[in-house]
């Protein structure tokens, strides 16, 4: 998907990637992430979004919930990590990292309301009396008083398979009040997913029903008699974007993908935001005429179509194209069409989720001053490998 923007936008990426294959100091099925286009990538997001007064916090799971890269993230000036669950969470504070808010995509189990209370985080989103109502439990026991936001969503809404949850905009005259007998909690926030989406006939990113849903389920609220002071609108969140979400008056985005340059916006390698990340793995086997690379990174919603390999030996790269994948397979190998020597490195970009992967995280700095760093190296769930630069 994003092969031709890679290209333009950071060869150098690419020639570091197949230099760290060829030392050994990464293996196949390994996400190469160049941290210093990351930064300036979420550099030029804070800007934007300062400019319109929106606060960012961080999205990691595209990232593979990687701590290293949270943290220089905050530092930068990001409001904090956004865990759209309960175990991204638990890997962020285990690390370190600030965690402001929980409970979207997937809300709080029981057993971890205490700690999220606990643990001072800023919003927690939910979906439903129930949670209310234990979280206002687990603030009472701690003596605070919790902020959270409600999920909403209206009829028509867009829904992604297993992500169906929220109130319902009809019921939120219920919702409100019983959210006002409830001590310990603070209704201050609204969010729905998604809220912008690509659309490739118009090649912009426009809003979708669940955005409009959103701000009447605000007006609806605020006739009420309660402040919303935070509108939550994620995805597609970049720098061509939070100018339109700013015009909505939504007040906080979680950009993810922006941050490596992989929004589909970018597919033509136009965007602010520029390239920061690549699929490295390697030619395994022929079979029938085709050549198989080792697998671990597919991720069916990621649109790879192509690939560059570059034989063994030689300094020349070759186009190829990746052939359909059974989608109720498990990704042991990827398949291309044609013949190509074993263990040649492949190279790839399309769009991911890194933490529904099994690929390594290699963490890459000093690319564009020609003097490339390997900082780290972490699994797909924010885990340091064992025997990584950083231990």
């Amino acid at each position: 998907m994003f092969i031709e923007a890679l290209k333009a936008q950071n060869p150098a990426l690419i020639e570091t990637a197949r230099e760290l294959w060829q030392q050994g100091a990464i293996l196949p099925d390994t996400w190469v992430i160049d941290v210093d286009q990351v930064m300036e990538n979420g550099r030029r997001l804070l800007e934007v979004a300062a400019r319109y007064n929106i606060t960012l916090y961080v999205m990691t799971k595209q990232l593979g919930r990687n701590p290293w890269l949270a943290n220089k993230l905050m530092a930068l000036g990001f409001h904090g990590a956004v865990a759209v669950d309960f175990k991204e969470a638990r890997t962020l504070r285990n690390a370190g990292v600030t965690v402001s808010h929980v409970g979207h995509l997937v809300q709080i189990p029981k057993s971890e309301v205490d700690k999220s209370i606990i643990a001072s985080t800023e919003i927690i989103t939910v979906f439903s009396l129930d949670k209310i109502a234990a979280i206002s439990a687990a603030a009472r026991r701690n003596h605070v008083v919790q902020p959270i936001m409600l999920k909403v969503f209206a009829e028509h809404d867009k829904l992604y398979p297993g992500q169906e949850a929220g109130f319902s905009i009809t019921e939120l005259d219920n919702v409100v009040a019983v959210i006002k007998t409830l001590p310990g909690v603070r209704l201050v926030g609204l969010t729905h997913f998604p809220c912008l989406l690509w659309d490739e006939d118009a090649r912009q990113t426009l809003p979708t029903p669940n955005l409009h849903t959103l701000l009447q389920a605000r007006d609806r609220i605020a006739a009420m008699g309660v402040n919303i002071a935070q509108i939550n609108a994620p995805s597609a969140s970049s720098c061509s974007t939070l100018p339109l979400l700013a015009e909505y008056g939504v007040t906080h985005a979680e950009p993810g993908h922006a941050l490596t340059g992989t929004i589909p916006a970018n597919q033509y390698g136009d965007q602010p935001e520029q390239i920061a990340m690549l699929y490295l793995t390697e030619i395994s086997h022929h079979f029938r005429g085709n050549s198989y690379c080792f697998g671990g990174g597919y991720y069916r919603r990621g649109h790879l179509q192509n690939a560059l390999v570059y034989p063994a030996n030689t300094c020349h790269r070759v186009a190829a194209r990746l052939l359909p994948v059974d989608e109720s397979s498990i990704d042991y190998h990827l398949p291309l069409a044609g013949e190509f020597p074993v263990g040649s490195p492949v190279v790839m970009c399309y769009r991911t989720q890194i933490f529904v992967t099994r690929s390594d995280v290699a963490l890459v700095s000093g690319i564009h001053s020609g003097k490339p760093v390997l900082d780290a190296l972490y699994d797909s769930l924010g885990n340091p490998v064992s025997g990584g630069l950083h231990e």
